[in-house]
């Protein structure tokens, strides 16, 4: 067990405030990191306070004037170094993810191979920060739009994917020419702190120890502090609908930029027509997977009714199949919810579904035990119970019928969030539909996969109150920049713009 903690350099007390070189003894406070699946202590950490998190921002603010410089391809070959590192590491820092969050080994491995496949992606990326050229109405003249860095960014970012959301931003942030603070998730500072270890072995080699900062430490405390930073123009969020409004009120104030990946109510539709037994692993997956904490989790499945008993009867059986426990161990899907609170919310949910006439198939008890096990739970519920509006970030799945395809896809974006959506079909203009301005109203729609899963080329983010933010591939990395329209005359006259007269 405590191998891997000794490869990532955990030890019995870290520093929180990391600025290029760790801040000794920062006076924030202690905090405790336990694992979800025995509720026993991993290690200590000393937070951050302002006046550390100040110093971790002037050092980020001053490597960024020369950072900024160095042509995006240079800058490129380091993050190139940094993805090495993170393949040296991948089994020592997928299982400190599993075992601090509480994820199985494989999803635990795989959000590393994420951390890997995004570096390799923004090194590819650091050769093609495109402009475009565009015609002038004036002869003699060139316009073209061009891509600076912004500055200094914030990075905030949630317990279930520790170290992946981070670095889909940094990486992208990093060969856009940004210097960054990281603020992770309170309930898993120790993936963060071991990330910043393998950060500083690539950055001490170089003049630019400081790109990459880390301060870990209380949301009423530093990150209200992040929120409210003059010198960080754009702050990435990931977390809560409630956590969301909050920051883009903040940043809104101080015309700051935000990058908003928030809540998600994911639906996948079946239709008659679809390929079940493909339905019905995505499904599983989608719903039970990392004990339905993910953003992109399935938490409504939406059945066409000439199908919709046999394949909820066979989800309740593949439900039956799920081994829960150690999730360190191979053999196990699905280890344990969060944290206490976390298994409070699944309770309380269960309660208000039985309020509200649902009707629970399987599961829909904790398990008593150490550890913060539950079991996953399919519940047949109506569309006008309102907790099918809501998301509990917990492996409840909510089994919906209806009749045609139009009135599918009604139900499905009859939610407030819009993140990540999916559609089982063979027929072509369904699946059309369902991808068109008509179909779904999500960021990410899906045909014949689940909601859960996406790949790093691909913009991911969502619509409504999800945020409207967009990280990772495609042109994401424009949000991290600054666009600037350049015209030149190189002619010896002056005319312009729409033809205006003004002799002097």
């Amino acid at each position: 067990m405590k191998d891997f903690l000794d490869e990532l350099g955990i030890k019995e007390v870290n520093s929180g405030a990391c600025h290029g070189e760790w801040i000794e003894n920062p006076t924030g406070g202690e905090l405790v990191s336990s694992s979800p699946a025995d509720q026993q202590p991993i290690a200590k950490v000393l937070q951050a306070s302002p006046e550390e998190y100040d110093a971790v921002v002037s050092r980020a603010q001053d490597v960024f004037l020369e950072w900024r410089m160095l042509p995006a391809p240079k800058r490129g070959e380091i993050v190139r170094l940094l993805g090495n590192k993170f393949r040296e590491h991948k089994e020592a820092l997928g299982r400190l993810i599993s075992y601090e969050m509480g994820k199985i080994l494989t999803e635990g491995e795989g959000e590393v191979q994420e951390m890997i496949d995004i570096a390799d992606y923004a090194v590819g990326l650091s050769r093609q920060l495109y402009g475009f050229t565009m015609a002038s109405e004036r002869p003699g003249h060139r316009m073209y739009d061009q891509y600076h860095p912004l500055g200094t960014i914030g990075i905030i970012t949630a317990f279930n994917f520790p170290g992946a959301v981070w670095a889909w931003n940094a990486m992208i942030a990093a060969v856009c020419g940004d210097t960054m603070i990281w603020k992770p998730s309170s309930l898993t500072p120790l993936t963060a702190i071991a990330s910043q270890n393998i950060v500083n072995e690539v950055m001490k080699d170089t003049p630019y120890a400081g790109v990459f900062g880390l301060v870990v430490g209380k949301g009423s405390t530093i990150g209200q502090r992040m929120l409210d930073d003059k010198r960080l123009p754009m702050i990435s969020a990931t977390g809560s609908c409630v956590m969301g409004e909050k920051v883009a009120i903040a940043c809104a104030k101080r015309y700051a930029s935000t990058i908003l990946e928030l809540g998600g109510n994911n639906a996948v539709i079946v239709m008659d027509d679809a390929n079940v037994e493909m339905a019905l692993r995505a499904v599983a997956f989608g719903a039970v997977g990392t004990a339905g904490q993910r953003c992109t989790s399935t938490r409504r499945l939406l059945l066409q009714k000439g199908i919709a008993s046999s394949l909820t009867e066979k989800l309740v059986k593949a439900y039956g199949s799920v081994s829960i426990g150690d999730p360190l161990d191979k053999s196990v899907l699905m280890g344990p919810l969060v944290s206490e609170e976390a298994v409070e919310d699944y309770t309380k949910a269960l309660e208000i579904i039985k309020e509200q006439g649902g009707e629970i198939l399987c599961g829909g008890k904790a398990i008593d035990g150490p550890g913060h096990f539950v079991e996953p739970t399919i519940v047949k519920a109506r569309r006008d119970m309102q907790i099918v509006q809501d998301e509990t970030f917990a492996p409840i799945l909510y089994v919906l019928e209806f009749d045609s395809r139009d009135e599918a896809i009604d139900i499905h974006n009859d939610v407030p969030q819009g993140l990540s959506s999916s559609i089982f079909t063979t027929n072509l203009l369904t699946a059309e539909t369902f991808l068109s301005a008509r179909g779904s109203d999500c960021g990410i729609a899906n045909v014949n996969i689940g909601t859960s899963g996406a790949e790093i080329g691909g913009a991911f983010g969502g619509e409504k109150e999800t945020g409207g933010g967009r990280e990772a591939g495609s042109d994401s990395w424009k949000a991290y920049m600054r666009q600037q329209t350049n015209t030149i005359n190189w002619s010896s006259d002056l005319p312009l713009a729409q033809g205006v007269k003004f002799d002097v």
